[in-house]
């Protein structure tokens, strides 16, 4: 990209697909500083200032689009530039951050946004004005996949008689929904998700993690900088997670065909539903983790196993009899589901009574 760039060879259109943790902003904001700061010199006063504006979102030929909605505080024709404290804000703090937890930034309590046709009508009249200085324009348009027809249709136009020097550069984690004539229009990358060394790398470099900390959480997070970076914020409340933990599993072992312990996970689902989304998120991360390191266990990949016990009194030697070539998937699908759920602001306590009876189900499940 940055031979490109420096080549002049640069396409006007790009669609970056990958993803939900491997970095599809930062890339784009890293390929925007390159194109912004295009024959300036490294070292000179210009180069610094145009970088730093980029850093700070506020360059002035460098444009966003996102999904917004209404909120509290915009009640009506919501637009990307009601929006873009808090964009900024986002960005700033967490640019690997999901398109839910942007969604929990602005607080759309539960409702879908979407890239507006007005929205697009106003970056067309942005776009047709000379750029700032001199240079590029470059349009990010975060989560493309959420532009709604009509300004997909607007964008198209613009991807076929796009203004001088202006750079479109769309970000999708669904590349299957991008409108096809606007895919085909695009010159793609594809990003993967960072291998686990890299990220552990990246841990290690960004956050002064020991290399145990940061192999850990890369094993957990399978490539996904955000799932690490939340795993990072969730680090110290591992002990609680291991005691809820150890309530869900014991009343699960019990449950079958007893009543009182039935009673105990209904009274362990309240408790789960009761907590702020960001901790159940946390929690069923944790869980799916724990219980690829009990499969381990089980299966004497002793090389593999990492975790270590806070409470004195569980083991989880004595949970790995249980987790099973039979069942794993199922626990770890059902895990994930929930945890879909609870993104997609589902019915807590519905989905934590019905992860309750999976799990009371699939220890019980025979690995023969």
């Amino acid at each position: 990209m940055q031979t490109s760039a420096a080549h002049g060879r640069v396409a006007h259109a790009q669609l970056f697909s990958g993803p939900t943790g491997s970095g599809l902003l930062p890339l784009a904001l890293a390929y925007a500083k390159t194109l912004l700061c295009t024959g300036l010199d490294p070292n000179g006063s210009s180069h610094q200032r145009v970088a730093h504006q980029v850093d700070a979102l506020v360059h002035p030929d460098l444009h966003f689009m996102y999904p917004v909605n209404t909120t509290d505080s915009v009640k009506k024709a919501p637009s990307v530039l009601d929006f873009l404290p808090q964009w900024r804000s986002f960005v700033q703090s967490n640019p690997y951050g999901s398109l839910m937890a942007w969604y929990q930034h602005i607080g759309l309590a539960g409702k879908q946004g979407s890239i507006s046709v007005s929205d697009t009508e106003q970056m067309t009249r942005t776009l047709a004005l000379k750029s700032y200085e001199g240079g590029f324009k470059i349009m990010i348009i975060w989560m493309a996949e959420k532009m709604n027809s009509e300004s997909s249709n607007k964008i198209l136009k613009l991807l076929e008689e796009p203004p001088e020097k202006t750079v479109f550069l769309l970000l999708t984690e669904e590349e299957d929904k991008i409108l096809k004539t606007i895919y085909s229009r695009c010159q793609l990358l594809s990003l993967p998700l960072l291998s686990q060394n890299d990220l552990a790398q990246a841990l290690m470099q960004n956050h002064k993690l020991s290399q145990h900390q940061a192999q850990s959480i890369a094993k957990t997070a399978h490539g996904d900088y955000y799932k690490a970076q939340q795993l990072i914020d969730a680090q110290g409340e591992e002990p609680l997670f291991e005691q809820w933990f150890l309530q869900w599993a014991r009343g699960a072992f019990k449950a079958k065909g007893n009543k009182k312990a039935i009673q105990e996970l209904l009274s362990w689902s309240d408790h789960m539903a009761g907590l702020g989304r960001e901790t159940q998120k946390s929690f069923l991360t944790y869980c799916s983790g724990l219980i690829r390191q009990a499969f381990l266990t089980h299966y004497k990949t002793t090389a593999l196993v990492y975790y270590s016990e806070y409470n004195e009194d569980f083991h989880l030697a004595k949970l790995a009899p249980f987790i099973h070539q039979n069942n794993i998937w199922q626990i770890q699908s059902a895990l994930q589901e929930a945890e879909e759920h609870i993104e997609r602001n589902g019915n807590a306590k519905i989905i934590f009574t019905d992860l309750a009876v999976q799990l009371t189900r699939l220890l019980h499940q025979s690995a023969d």
